[in-house]
C-alpha cells in the first residue's frame, strides 16, 4: 500500500462558460469572396503589425501602450476593428507566455527524471515510484549530452520568460513549417500559400451589449442577412449605407438557433468570426457568446440517486452505474470508439461515445457522472519512459482533455445532467471515499487504483 499514489479528493466540475455554433456561407458571389479576402487581408497584415508592436513591448506594456496602439489602427480600419485586433493580439501574448511556462514545466520534468535515472547504477531496474538506471553504458553516455542539452534549451527559455520574450507565429507554425516539407505534406506551392493567406487572415468581431443585434461591426439579422462594416481604406466597396457590405448569403444556425436568435434579438452581446475552409473551398462564419455560470450542486447532492462512474480507455469508455455507498449495479457497458484518422473523424467519435454514454446516463436517471481526472502531461515524455514508444503512443493518443470538456459541456446543455463529478480513482462524497465495500474506478479498465 505505501507504493499507491495517493487518491485526491473529489469535485464537482462546472458547467461550461460558453457557446459557439458555425454555419456554412451559401451562395456567396464572387464580388463577396473579393470583398472578404480584402478585408481579410487588410486587417491580418494589421493585426501581423500589432502583434509584432505588442510582442516587443513585452513585460513593459501597459494601457497607455495599448491605447497608443489602438489610436494607430483606428485610421486604418475603424475603432471596433482596432479594438478586436489589439485584444486578439494581447490575447495571443498571453497564450504564448502560458505555453511558455508549460514547456518550462515539461523541460525541468524531463531534466530531472535524466539525472535521477544518471544517479543510478547502470542496469538498475526501476520501481513503481520511478524508473531505473539506464541498459547500457552507451545509453548512459548518450544521456548525458542530452541531459547538457536540455539543460542549455531550459536556461534559454527562462531567459526569454524573464525577459518578456515569446515567439509567435501567425497562421500556425506547423502551416509555416510544412513549407519546407511540401512534397512530404502533398501540398504544391500554390495550395501552401492559399493556406497560409487564408490563416493569417482577420476577421473576427467581439460582440457589443446594447448595440444593434449585438455586433455593430459584423451584424446578423433575425432573417439571416450578414452584413460588415467596412475598414475605411475599403469603404469604397460599400453597398449599403454607412459604409456596410451586405452579404448575398443567409446565415441559418441550425444548432442552437433558437438561442443564437434570442439572444440578437434583445441586443445582446454576439461574437462573430469569418473564415474559409482551403480544403473545401467553402466560407463559414461561428457565433459565439458567454452563458452564466450554473449554480453547481454539493457532491451529497450529486450521489444522492446514484451515480455512473467512467473509465478512460485507449479505445473504449467502460463505465457502472454505482448506488450511494459506490457499489457497482448491474452489469457495465463499454462505448467504443475509433482514435485514427484525421482530427475531425477522432472528433466525431469521441462526441458519439460520450452521446450514447448520456443517453445511458439519462436512461438510469442518474444525476451525476464520475470519471477520472487523467493528465498525462508528465507521464507521456520519453525520459520516463525510454523506448516504450507503444506505450508512450498509446496515453498521447488519448484525448483526455477534450473528452472531459466535452462531457462537461454536453451533459450540462443537452441531456439534463447539469453536473459532472471528476475525481482521480475513487467514486466520492460524504459517506463515500473509503467506504468498506465501495467500488474503486480503477479495478475494471486499466486504472489499477489510482
Amino acid at each position: 500500500m505505501a507504493e499507491l499514489r495517493t487518491i485526491e479528493a473529489p469535485f464537482v466540475a462546472p458547467g461550461p462558460s460558453g457557446v459557439a455554433v458555425r454555419d456554412r456561407l451559401k451562395n456567396l458571389t464572387a464580388a463577396d469572396e473579393q470583398v472578404l479576402r480584402l478585408v481579410g487581408a487588410h486587417l491580418g497584415a494589421l493585426a501581423s503589425g500589432d502583434l509584432k508592436r505588442r510582442c516587443a513591448d513585452g513585460l513593459e506594456h501597459d494601457n497607455q501602450r495599448w491605447a497608443a496602439r489602438k489610436r494607430e489602427l483606428t485610421g486604418l480600419s475603424s475603432s471596433r476593428w482596432a479594438g478586436a485586433i489589439t485584444k486578439a493580439s494581447h490575447d495571443q501574448w498571453a497564450l504564448a507566455r502560458r505555453c511558455q511556462a508549460a514547456h518550462i514545466a515539461d523541460l525541468e520534468a524531463a531534466i530531472a527524471t535524466i539525472r535521477h535515472r544518471l544517479s543510478l547504477p547502470v542496469g538498475e531496474k526501476g520501481t513503481r515510484k520511478g524508473p531505473g538506471g539506464y541498459r547500457s553504458r552507451r545509453e548512459w553516455h548518450a544521456k548525458s549530452r542530452r541531459l547538457r542539452v536540455l539543460t542549455d534549451r531550459l536556461a534559454r527559455e527562462k531567459a526569454d520568460q524573464q525577459a518578456g520574450i515569446v515567439r509567435i507565429v501567425r497562421g500556425g507554425k506547423r502551416l509555416a513549417r510544412t513549407r519546407h516539407h511540401l512534397d512530404a505534406a502533398g501540398l504544391t506551392e500554390d495550395e501552401w500559400q492559399q493556406k497560409w493567406q487564408a490563416a493569417r487572415w482577420f476577421l473576427a468581431a467581439d460582440g457589443e451589449s446594447g448595440k444593434r443585434y449585438g455586433n455593430e461591426t459584423i451584424r446578423i439579422t433575425p432573417d439571416g442577412e450578414a452584413s460588415i462594416r467596412l475598414p475605411a481604406p475599403l469603404a469604397h466597396l460599400a453597398n449599403a449605407p454607412h459604409g456596410r457590405y451586405i452579404l448575398t448569403a443567409r446565415v441559418r444556425f441550425a444548432h442552437r438557433g433558437t438561442q443564437w436568435r434570442d439572444r440578437i434579438e434583445t441586443n445582446r452581446a454576439v461574437a462573430y468570426r469569418i473564415h474559409l475552409d482551403v480544403d473545401r473551398g467553402r466560407w463559414y462564419i461561428t457565433a459565439s457568446w458567454q452563458t452564466p455560470p450554473a449554480p453547481t450542486i454539493p457532491m451529497s447532492a450529486a450521489l444522492a440517486h446514484g451515480v455512473i462512474a467512467v473509465d478512460t480507455n485507449a479505445d473504449h469508455l467502460a463505465a457502472w452505474r454505482l448506488d450511494v455507498h459506490g457499489n457497482p449495479i448491474g452489469n457495465p457497458r463499454r462505448f467504443p470508439y475509433n482514435l485514427s484518422g484525421n482530427a475531425d473523424h477522432r472528433d466525431a467519435q469521441v462526441r458519439h461515445a460520450l452521446t450514447r454514454l448520456l443517453h445511458w446516463a439519462r436512461a438510469c436517471g442518474v444525476k451525476a457522472i464520475a470519471i477520472e481526472d487523467l493528465n498525462f502531461a508528465a507521464e507521456k515524455t520519453r525520459e520516463k519512459h525510454g523506448r516504450r514508444k507503444r506505450f508512450r503512443h498509446l496515453i498521447s493518443a488519448m484525448p483526455t482533455g477534450k473528452l472531459r470538456a466535452r462531457l462537461t459541456a454536453m451533459a450540462d446543455e443537452r441531456f439534463g445532467v447539469q453536473f459532472v463529478a471528476e475525481e482521480l480513482g475513487v467514486v466520492g462524497g460524504d459517506g463515500v471515499v473509503g467506504h468498506p465495500g465501495g467500488m474503486q474506478v480503477g479495478r475494471f479498465g486499466h486504472g489499477k487504483g489510482r
